[in-house]
C-alpha cells in the first residue's frame, strides 16, 4: 500500500510537468532557440538542474516561448526573455519551481539560467544568458540564480544582440528595453544524439 501511494503521490506531483517525459534518458538535452538575430544551441544539465531543465522543457513542450520577445538586455550583464509576447502580455505560466542555485554550476559567460523575484522559489518561465561572468547572481550568503546550461553554438549570435541599443519603455516604464524588438520564433528540442 505504501508503494502504491508513493507511486499516486509521485504522478500527482509531477504529471504537470511535461518536460520530464521530453528525452528522460537523456542528461544533456539540447535545444535550438531561432530568434531574429540568428540561432543559439544551448546544452541543458539535466544531472545538475533536473527541476529547472524539466521545467524549461515543459515550456518548450507547450510551445510558450514561441514568438516571444527577450524584454531585458544589459550589455555585459544579460539578456533575458521568456515571459512576454511582442506587445508585452505575459505568457501563461506553471506553478513556480525550487531553486537549484547550489548545484555547483556558475553564472559564468554564455551560460543559462532561472529569472526569478526576490523570492528565491519563484522562478517560473523567465530565463536569461549569461553575457558575463557574472558571480554576484551565483549562491553564497544568500540564495543565487540557478543555472541549468551552457551555450554550445550561436556565442556571436549573443554578442551582436548586446550591441543593440535599450531604452526605458514609455509603455511599461521598464528600464533596459531593446529598441528593437529581439524576437524569439521558437524554440525547439534537438533530436536525441
Amino acid at each position: 500500500m505504501k508503494k502504491l501511494w508513493l507511486g499516486l503521490l509521485l504522478f500527482c506531483c509531477t504529471s504537470l510537468n511535461a518536460g520530464q517525459f521530453m528525452q528522460p534518458d537523456n542528461l544533456f538535452p539540447r535545444v535550438k532557440f531561432i530568434t531574429s538575430h540568428g540561432e543559439i544551441v544551448v546544452e541543458l544539465d539535466r544531472s545538475r538542474a533536473p527541476l529547472t531543465v524539466n521545467n524549461f522543457l515543459s515550456y518548450v513542450k507547450k510551445n510558450a516561448y514561441n514568438n516571444t520577445v527577450f524584454h531585458r538586455l544589459i550589455p555585459e550583464f544579460v539578456l533575458q526573455g521568456g515571459g512576454y509576447n511582442p506587445d508585452f502580455k505575459a505568457i501563461d505560466t506553471l506553478k513556480p519551481i525550487f531553486n537549484e542555485s547550489g548545484n555547483g554550476l556558475k553564472n559564468q559567460i554564455g551560460s543559462i539560467a532561472m529569472a526569478r523575484l526576490a523570492d528565491p522559489h519563484s522562478a517560473s518561465s523567465q530565463f536569461y544568458f549569461n553575457l558575463n561572468d557574472n558571480t554576484s547572481l551565483d549562491p553564497g550568503s544568500r540564495w543565487g540564480y540557478a543555472v541549468f546550461g551552457q551555450v554550445v553554438s550561436g556565442m556571436e549570435v549573443l554578442e551582436q544582440i548586446q550591441q543593440l541599443e535599450t531604452a526605458v519603455s514609455e509603455k511599461l516604464g521598464w528600464p533596459d528595453v531593446p529598441i528593437e524588438p529581439i524576437l524569439l520564433k521558437m524554440v525547439l528540442l534537438l533530436p536525441q544524439e
